[in-house]
């Protein structure tokens, strides 16, 4: 079962588009919001992120990820693809 992924992400940030990249990668499909010019939805994520201003802010599951650091720690210790709802195969 797959989990709901929303991203906030503006278009000249490269750990927004790296972000994107690994859940491409991970075949994940997910929700971005750019929020480039877009006060509603910046004020949206800092307030869903608990203030955090900075992106990309990545939710999955309705949990609060964090950015791209912590999207790939996640990945580097193997618990991505269950955040995820992947099923891993050996």
């Amino acid at each position: 079962m797959t989990r709901t992924i929303t991203l906030y992400t503006k278009d000249y940030c490269p750990y927004c588009k790296a972000a994107k990249a690994l859940l491409h990668r991970k075949g994940a499909r997910f929700t971005n919001h750019e929020i480039t010019g877009k006060p509603a939805l910046r004020a949206e994520m800092i307030q869903r992120a608990g203030g955090l201003r900075t992106v990309p802010q990545i939710f999955i599951g309705g949990v609060h990820v964090g950015g791209y650091d912590a999207l790939t720690r996640l990945d580097a210790r193997g618990e991505l693809d269950g955040l995820l709802g992947l099923v891993r195969t050996a």
